[in-house]
C-alpha cells in the first residue's frame, strides 16, 4: 500500500509542485524572488529598529523639554529607555559644543559637580546656518 504524500507548495507562489520530494520551488523564478524578498526583510528590520529608538528617542526628549530649553540628569532620561547613540544629525554652537539632535530635539551631555546631565534644546532657524 503507497503512503500518501503531503501536498508540497511552492514557498513563493504556492503551487503545487512536482518531482523531487526534497524541492522547495517550482522555477528559478520563484526561488530568487524568494530570496530576494527574505534579504530586504533582513535589512527592513534594521531599518525599523533604528526608527523604533529613534522615535522613542525623540518622544523622551519632547517630554522632557517642553519649554524649549531644559537640564535633566542623565540617568532620568535613561531610566525612561533614552540612548544617546542613536541621533539623526548634529549641530555645532559658537563655543564648540556639538548637540545631538533627534529630528527637532537636541541634547549635549554636560558634568556639572561630578553628576552627569543633558541640555535639551529644540531646534532653532539661527541653527541652520
Amino acid at each position: 500500500m503507497d503512503k500518501l504524500k503531503p501536498t508540497v507548495k511552492c514557498l513563493k507562489c504556492r503551487k503545487k509542485l512536482k518531482g523531487r520530494s526534497d524541492k522547495k520551488f517550482c522555477n528559478d523564478h520563484c526561488k530568487s524572488a524568494y530570496h530576494y524578498r527574505k534579504s530586504l526583510e533582513g535589512e527592513l528590520k534594521f531599518y525599523n529598529d533604528v526608527l523604533r529608538v529613534l522615535r522613542n528617542n525623540r518622544k523622551i526628549l519632547k517630554l522632557y523639554n517642553r519649554a524649549g530649553k531644559s537640564t535633566v540628569r542623565c540617568e532620568v532620561l535613561l531610566k525612561e529607555g533614552f540612548n544617546p547613540n542613536f541621533f539623526t544629525h548634529y549641530w555645532k554652537n559658537g563655543k564648540g559644543d556639538v548637540y545631538l539632535f533627534v529630528f527637532e530635539f537636541g541634547f549635549l551631555k554636560r558634568s556639572e559637580h561630578g553628576n552627569d546631565k543633558y541640555v535639551l534644546v529644540k531646534w532653532q532657524e539661527y541653527m541652520e546656518h
